[in-house]
């Protein structure tokens, strides 16, 4: 995980602001490209050194996979910054070299560049089949930034996990603020969206729509969980995190997890929330490890800054949801684990709101929105604190088998996540587990009852509140 950032014409000032913004997302080392000169270091004081010049990359990078000495851009005759996770790397490692191409690194990264090079100059293909080619091999979540023939090309995957932003000024981020901090505004590149910034203007392409995608077969309830059992696994490493809260999605990912890893359960909300509850209840159960922040109306008032400062927007919802996530982000850093995995996408692809009862359409919808309106989100409380989430549910070969399974394996007879619930089971989840319902993450921590004990207390409502810490923490940054 990290920071990535560019554009035209960046200057040493407008270099440093960018990673003085976004440097929360890459702590470990920075890297700036440009025509004129290239500067890798550990050491965030170097920076003094940075020239910038007509064509930028940046990288601040969260070591994950791969050496950790190591850090982008890298370059030749492209460059190029990533951000997220290549879980096929290895494998598409292997497809190149038997193709007698090299490596510099271990890193994921990497490939993502030598994939890029061998489409474009081995098989001639333009920047836009080339980008749209490889985001069908990559199995992964990312955002991409290159710079090649003198225009640069962002990419963002299907479904959109890993946030990326750029301006009409030519610049781009993994933020919203990094522009921000330059007095621009920032526009989200979509899922599956590509987008080219040359001197002459903008073009985008939407090179897939996950939703339009078609599966073969009908094999739905073996497929499915097959591919979920892969998918966590290839999500997690010897010791990883689960967010949870006790709930269908949460077990049966930790649950599947505990198979591969040594696995540490981390919930947050109040003493008497219905979350930390069954959470107790639910980790008995399966013998695993919880941990608990449980977190006062002091404590989050007292934090609501730096979470607005993460969720960038004086939406009241998002506030109330990350306040949960970002205590169980944080406790689970100050326990030295730095990957979670999360839930996050089942009640979307499976029916789990009550809202699909009467309008199932609204589905295909919401996970059509689910990048800008969840994923973002997440991705960024996540990172303020130094974790990085992964989400099973949302691989894709997964996430288009889910949304091509038949509405009645679903919902039916007012029951929702039909199918889900029944491979819980199948793989030996208790059925008072699989079956039981749960409330939003923001009720059942109880944050949005806190939110609105803060809002009152200052005589406001909770939309007047939201909007009062966005003004106060983004003053200066940027005016809306």
């Amino acid at each position: 995980m990290c920071l990535i950032a560019g554009g035209f014409k960046l200057y040493t000032d407008e270099i440093i602001r960018i990673i003085e913004l976004g440097k929360h997302r890459g702590p470990d080392s920075f890297g700036v490209w440009s025509e004129r000169e290239v500067i890798k270091s550990s050491d965030f004081s170097a920076l003094e050194e940075v020239k910038g010049g007509d064509k930028v990359l940046i990288q601040c990078r969260l070591a994950m996979t791969g050496s950790k000495e190591y850090t982008q851009p890298f370059y030749n005759e492209i460059a190029l910054v990533h951000n997220g996770e290549i879980y096929n790397h290895e494998k598409l490692r292997a497809y190149l070299v038997e193709r007698g191409i090299s490596f510099e690194s271990d890193v994921d990264s990497e490939v993502i560049l030598r994939l890029l090079e061998y489409l474009l100059f081995d098989r001639n293909l333009s920047p836009w089949n080339a980008i749209k080619k490889l985001m069908w091999m990559l199995r992964g979540d990312y955002a991409v930034a290159f710079h090649y023939n003198g225009k640069f090309y962002l990419f963002r995957d299907p479904l959109g996990i890993r946030p990326l932003y750029y301006s009409s000024q030519g610049h781009f981020g993994s933020e919203k603020k990094v522009l921000w901090g330059l007095g621009e505004e920032a526009t989200p590149v979509m899922p599956g969206e590509a987008v080219e910034i040359s001197k002459f203007g903008i073009n985008r392409v939407r090179l897939y729509d996950v939703t339009a995608i078609k599966s073969f077969g009908s094999e739905y309830f073996d497929g499915l969980r097959n591919l979920l059992i892969d998918s966590v696994k290839i999500r997690s490493s010897k010791k990883i995190g689960i967010l949870f809260s006790g709930g269908l999605d949460s077990t049966l990912i930790a649950f599947i997890a505990s198979r591969y890893s040594n696995v540490t359960l981390y919930v947050s909300g109040t003493e008497d929330s219905k979350d930390v509850e069954w959470a107790r209840k639910v980790s008995q159960e399966l013998g695993l490890k919880l941990k608990e922040y449980i977190f006062s109306k002091e404590e989050v008032e007292k934090e609501l800054k730096r979470i607005m400062f993460a969720i960038e927007e004086p939406n009241p919802m998002n506030l109330s949801i990350a306040i949960p996530l970002y205590f169980s982000t944080k406790l689970a850093r100050e326990d030295g684990v730095k990957i979670l995995l999360s839930g996050q996408g089942a009640d979307e692809l499976f029916g789990g709101y009550a809202k699909y009862l009467e309008n199932p359409n609204l589905m295909i919808s919401d996970v059509a929105n689910l990048g800008e309106r969840n994923l973002a989100r997440d991705d960024k409380v996540s990172m303020i604190n130094g974790v990085e989430v992964r989400y099973p549910y949302l691989d894709l070969p997964f996430a288009v088998l889910a949304l091509n399974t038949p509405l009645q394996h679903k919902i039916k007879d007012g029951k929702r996540k039909i199918i889900l619930r029944e491979i819980a089971k199948s793989l030996g989840l208790p059925e008072w587990i699989a079956e039981r319902e749960k409330k939003a993450a923001q009720y059942g921590s109880n944050a949005q009852k806190i939110l609105e004990k803060i809002a009152k207390s200052r005589g406001i409502r909770l939309k007047e509140l939201a909007s009062l810490l966005f003004s106060e923490v983004f003053r200066g940054i940027h005016n809306r």
